[in-house]
């Protein structure tokens, strides 16, 4: 049996990036994901799902070095369950409301703003251009 995850979202911290002892690269941050409705009800409703995304080897290098807060990004990867729970990571908020977050392996990570532009607006250029992490050492920028 075989899934992917496929996550378009906003970078909600900035990565962080550690090393196995191995000496193999590994880079975690967050992803946002936004949804807005009209319920039954004709009331305005806003979701927002939070993913825990992991990255490692030459991804994560990439990662850490141009992803930041507010960067969008589309993630393809594989679901991680929680190891004591085998779901999603569950917490109490300040509010005292339930939370989760969901653990994603990302295989392939895609930019889509372009450089220079977060969640407050473009500093140059559109950001419609989905830029992939180009393989090895042939990063163009």
């Amino acid at each position: 049996m075989y899934h992917t995850l496929i996550i378009v979202g906003n970078v909600g911290r900035d990565p962080e990036m550690r090393y196995t002892p191995s000496g193999q690269a590994v880079t975690s941050f967050s992803v946002a994901t936004n949804r807005q409705y009209t319920s039954g009800s004709g009331e305005q409703v806003k979701e927002t799902i939070w993913f825990r995304i992991s990255t490692w080897g030459k991804t994560a290098e990439v990662c850490n070095q141009y992803l930041k807060k507010g960067s969008k990004v589309l993630i393809e990867g594989r679901l991680t369950p929680d190891k004591t729970t085998g779901g999603p990571r569950i917490w109490t908020k300040q509010d005292g409301t339930a939370g989760a977050s969901f653990e994603v392996t990302a295989q392939t990570v895609r930019f889509l703003s372009a450089r220079g532009e977060t969640e407050s607006g473009p500093v140059s250029g559109g950001g419609a251009d989905m830029a992939e992490i180009p393989p090895e050492d042939d990063i163009p920028f």
